[in-house]
C-alpha cells in the first residue's frame, strides 16, 4: 500500500532528524569592491616574488649537512626561476586598452 504525503513527508523528517545537520556555509563574494583581474595578477606575483625571497633566505641558511639535499636542490630552483617574465601589462578589456 502506498504511503501518503503526510507519512511520507514525516518519515523524511525523521530520517533529517537522525543524521547530522547539513552545514552550508556562504561562497558569495565579500561586500564590498571587488578587485580587478590585473590587480588580482599584480598581487599575485607579488606574493610569489616574497615566497621567493623567504625561500632564498632558508636555502642560505640551510646547514652545510644539507647543502647537496633534495631540499637544497628545489630551493635552488625556485630562487633561480625568473618571476620578472611576469610582469606583462595585461587587458584591461572593453576597450579600455587604448
Amino acid at each position: 500500500m502506498a504511503l501518503s504525503n503526510a507519512e511520507r513527508q514525516r518519515r523524511y523528517r525523521e530520517r533529517r532528524r537522525a543524521e547530522e545537520p547539513i552545514r552550508r556555509y556562504d561562497v558569495r563574494q565579500p561586500k564590498g569592491k571587488k578587485q580587478s583581474r590585473p590587480q588580482r595578477w599584480a598581487a599575485a606575483v607579488e606574493e610569489l616574488r616574497m615566497l621567493q625571497e623567504e625561500y632564498q633566505v632558508w636555502l642560505e641558511n640551510l646547514p652545510e649537512a644539507l647543502a647537496h639535499s633534495a631540499t637544497a636542490e628545489k630551493l635552488q630552483v625556485i630562487s633561480e626561476l625568473d618571476l620578472h617574465e611576469l610582469d606583462v601589462e595585461l587587458p584591461r578589456g572593453f576597450g579600455q586598452d587604448d
